[in-house]
């Protein structure tokens, strides 16, 4: 049977004190020693638990406007004891230390204060010594100590004190030190990412607490686990778990809904859109964007920038769809969607995403700047003797916002803020063209009058020859080919209007 280790004394030290009176009443009624500092103290005393101060212990007081307490070999030596080690026992007896067995501690506030926009004077006193110093000698010594790092634990301490009386087994010291560590890292981390702002040191450190197991990967033999906290960026209404595949396809839609400022639609399947369009009414935005693929669409992930109305609701509700997402919804309007109790409904909260991207690869991690360029009108150079006229760069910039989020290679047809075809994640730009063209075809859309967008440029001039033989009038790339003159040429040749924005929007 596993040993059984007693707690006789522990030290108390924490910046919020939520719930630490539970904590303190139950190491009292346990007949445990306590010891503390400052407002902790202060705190415990005022309850009517004995408590005696650190400084009491250590003969010295809290100097230098608090940011030295702890910092005490009549504390650390208590805590970094070996209760085995006899010659250990020997030095703590000569100079009179008391052993610590249970240590509590709470770290300043860094990242809320970083956060808050405070000064870098307020920022830089947030930097706990003390705390995370007791954090590391405490977890290192778990053969005999345990350490309660962050309010998070408090209900398994406060469960283990009742259960098992104040003693603990190496188990139980284990996982706390763990824990202990977990906090520590993530702690620096902030920290150093904090001052890495302005340094530039090229190291990789990336830190989230917060994880959602998921039922399974992208398939069901894979693991897998969701580190963040997706409430940032939605509140879910109604609907089974997200999964892992929702989650990355509600990124997709997020980051391409987010590009409209008109009323509009998309819908997205394996994080590619299949349906998009922009109307000055949301129930025709649906019905356009769900005429551009319906039998994609089917399963798919749904997402709006305006709040949902009973009348579409009801077109909404015919379709079997995986998540809608959507920044409101009107009363009758969520009643008609829940009515599939495993549907998916989110309300859409305004979501600022990090700067950098991260992706892993070859047991490493590539890092890049987030495609944050959007073209808009005054981005267009016109190439080409003919240029596209007003409705034409409104769809120009339309088809380029789409294809920017599609799986290279990307093509986009598009005609009166309504996606008619694409084609994405083909090996040739050619191939991507000609599925666009089909997916048009198939759902009975005319090309002519239509306009085009390339995610790259065109190599050769068989994709404009492609796209004007099927009816297109305008094209939208970035140029930079050998051969971009071949291209100009034969649109020129052809009464077709070409405009180049100077960057690539690859996605892989």
């Amino acid at each position: 049977m596993e040993e059984l280790k007693p707690i006789r004394s522990a030290l108390i030290s924490v910046y919020h004190k939520d719930r630490v009176d539970e904590i303190a009443r139950r190491l009292f009624e346990l007949g445990i020693t306590l010891y503390s500092t400052g407002g902790t103290y202060d705190f415990i005393a005022a309850l009517g638990i004995p408590v005696q101060t650190v400084e009491s212990l250590t003969s010295y007081p809290s100097i230098l406007g608090g940011r030295v307490k702890t910092l005490h070999p009549k504390v650390f030596g208590g805590i970094l004891y070996r209760r085995d080690n006899p010659e250990d026992r020997n030095q703590l007896e000569q100079y009179d230390i008391p052993g610590i067995d249970l240590v509590i501690v709470d770290l300043y506030p860094f990242e809320a204060t970083v956060s808050s926009g405070a000064s870098r004077d307020d920022i830089i006193e947030k930097i706990d010594i003390g705390g995370i110093s007791l954090i590391r000698a405490a977890a290192k010594n778990f053969e005999d100590v345990v350490i309660v790092p962050s309010s998070d634990q408090y209900d398994r301490i406060i469960n283990l004190l009742e259960d098992k009386k104040g003693f603990t087994t190496l188990e139980d010291r284990l996982y706390f030190a763990a824990q202990a560590f977990n906090v520590s890292s993530h702690y620096d981390t902030a920290i150093f990412n904090y001052f890495n702002r302005d340094t530039g040191i090229k190291a990789f450190k990336k830190s989230i607490l917060n994880s959602e197991e998921m039922r399974y990967g992208e398939n069901p033999h894979q693991q897998a686990v969701y580190f963040g906290d997706a409430s940032e960026s939605f509140e879910q209404l109604n609907g089974k778990a997200i999964s892992y595949n929702n989650l990355v396809d509600l990124d997709s839609a997020i980051s391409l809904i987010g590009e409209f400022e008109e009323p509009a639609f998309v819908i997205i399947k394996h994080t590619n859109a299949c349906g998009v369009a922009v109307r000055p009414k949301l129930i025709h935005a649906w019905q356009d964007a769900l005429a551009g693929d319906p039998l994609s669409a089917y399963g798919g992930v749904l997402a709006t920038n305006r709040p949902i109305d009973p009348e579409t609701a009801e077109e909404i509700n015919k379709l079997f769809f995986e998540i809608l997402l959507a920044p409101a919804f009107e009363k009758n309007a969520l009643e008609i969607l829940k009515s599939k109790k495993n549907r998916i409904i989110l309300q859409h909260k305004p979501t600022d995403f990090q700067a950098k991207q991260f992706k892993s690869i070859l047991n490493g991690v590539l890092e890049q700047g987030r495609d944050t360029q959007t073209e808009s009108p005054a981005d267009l150079h016109v190439v080409t003797k003919t240029s596209p006229d007003n409705q034409q760069v409104k769809d120009l910039i339309f088809a380029n916002i789409i294809v920017k989020h599609l799986k290279s290679n990307a093509i986009v047809l598009a005609k009166n803020g309504q996606l008619l075809g694409a084609g994405c994640g083909m090996t040739s730009r050619v191939d991507a063209l000609k599925h666009a063209i089909a997916k048009s075809q198939e759902f009975g859309f005319s090309l002519e009058g239509a306009v085009m967008a390339s995610d790259a440029f065109f190599p050769f001039a068989d994709s404009v020859e492609i796209a004007s033989k099927a009816g297109i009038k305008a094209v939208i790339q970035p140029g930079g080919s050998v051969r971009d003159d071949d291209s100009i040429r034969y649109c020129n040749e052809h009464g077709v209007s070409m405009t180049i924005t100077g960057t690539r929007h690859f996605r892989h």
